[in-house]
């Protein structure tokens, strides 16, 4: 029965199906086979209505909106100019401020696709242009623009929530320190790889102008985070106040955003959240499926029944997310692996919290990864002289650094859990 799943998913998936209709085809097949027949198709509109009557999933598409709006309005561009006016007299001082402006943009798009082109399309030319390595850049803006999915909001962590019923607003708070801490080490890594670039300081009233101008950019992930962290709104509440301020900015602060900027926005939010919803519908059939013939019980009874340490499971779950980042996007391998990865890492005694960042950066892994990861093509579709062996050789040492800090992570995962422990 695990031969017919798990070969018949490989099979589609290899065949070019869609990952989405992929995950349908297969739960009405195994609705079929091993569940009554076609009397079993019933329950298609059912399970595919409640898994989108989701109130966690309503930020969702608001935060896709945020990220399109804050993207067309030019707010990335200013935030990097700003970034570079502060730290363009340090070693690396580009670099510093590329990390930087990753940082902070992740923190108010939630997406790494949003970040990777916002910042690489401003960044990218400036530095080459400076004298900085194009492997190195690439490889610093693939590996920048990973932080999207672990700064929150989060697109990923909203899916972790949704699937697994953990409190959104407690996973937004745990990717902060790790956030911050993966953003510190990209600073120092870059900054030491491109040590031989130093330019000279800007002027204080430059600094200060520059801030200035990236202000809203500034300020609204400070006033998402900081209403979710007291308590002022929930995540959900907080997507819309971050969809009215990013309106408020392109209209009133930026005064870009046109009709023809509007309808952009519409279309490409739709498109976005159309696929990630698809996949939802076709991920929660299948996992109907496999509960009705216990594939999640069994595959959870095996893992508590080995006379292993829990540790050789998480480090077996993590090669598996691995290898499967090489092959699947991110949203596919959330909604495909959390309902049989959740119940084992709460039985073997895991913070499910904990295990949410260990995963995001799984995630943030998977797009950096060939053969198909998402940022690799995002960045060779900027210029067409950046090829995508080039940039994969640029990532290798960020990667690895992220591997590292999943390990540091096993050991010290106070780092995600600190915060959560003040939020209801």
């Amino acid at each position: 029965m695990n031969v017919f799943f798990v070969g018949g998913l490989g099979t589609l998936l290899l065949i070019g199906v869609p990952v989405a209709f992929a995950l349908a085809f297969l739960a009405i097949a195994g609705m079929y086979f091993f569940n009554g027949g076609t009397f079993a198709f019933a329950q298609i509109p059912i399970i595919s209505y409640k898994s989108l009557d989701n109130f966690t999933l309503t930020a969702l598409p608001m935060y896709v909106l945020m990220s399109q709006v804050l993207v067309v309005t030019g707010v990335g561009t200013d935030l990097y100019e700003m970034a570079s006016r502060w730290f363009r007299q340090f070693p690396g001082g580009l670099a510093i401020a590329t990390v930087f402006s990753c940082t902070v943009f992740s923190a108010i798009s939630g997406s790494s696709v949003a970040t990777v082109i916002t910042v690489g399309t401003v960044a990218l030319p400036e530095m080459i242009k400076r004298g900085y390595h194009r492997r190195y850049v690439l490889g610093l803006l693939a590996a920048g623009g990973t932080l999207g999915i672990l700064i929150p909001p989060s697109i990923p962590m909203i899916l972790y929530g949704t699937v697994t019923g953990e409190s959104v607003g407690k996973l937004f708070i745990a990717g902060i320190i790790p956030g911050i801490v993966l953003m510190l080490v990209f600073m120092a890594y870059s900054s030491f790889q491109m040590r031989h670039i130093r330019e000279e300081p800007a002027t204080w009233s430059e600094r200060w102008e520059a801030t200035r101008k990236s202000f809203w950019g500034l300020i609204l992930p400070i006033i998402i985070i900081g209403g979710i962290y007291t308590g002022v709104f929930t995540p959900t509440e907080a997507a819309a106040v971050g969809v009215v301020l990013a309106f408020f900015i392109g209209i009133f602060v930026y005064r870009n955003l046109t009709m023809a900027k509007f309808k952009k926005i519409i279309t490409e939010t739709v498109k976005t959240n159309a696929m990630i919803l698809f996949i939802i519908v076709g991920a929660m059939l299948l996992g109907y499926i496999l509960t009705v013939v216990q594939i999640p019980q069994t595959v959870t009874n095996y893992a508590i029944s080995l006379d292993v340490s829990k540790w050789v499971i998480f480090i077996l779950i993590n090669i598996v997310l691995l290898i499967l980042g090489m092959f699947l996007e991110t949203v596919s391998i959330l909604v495909i692996t959390l309902p049989i990865l959740y119940p084992i890492i709460t039985a073997l005694g895991f913070d499910p919290i904990w295990f949410a960042i260990i995963m995001v950066i799984n995630m943030e892994l998977a797009l950096i990864s060939p053969p198909v990861g998402l940022n690799l093509f995002v960045l060779r579709g900027i210029d067409k002289k950046n090829t995508i062996s080039e940039i994969v050789r640029g990532v290798i040492p960020y990667a690895f650094i992220m591997l590292m800090f999943i390990v540091i992570l096993a050991f010290f995962p106070e780092i995600a859990t600190i915060l959560v422990e003040d939020v209801e």
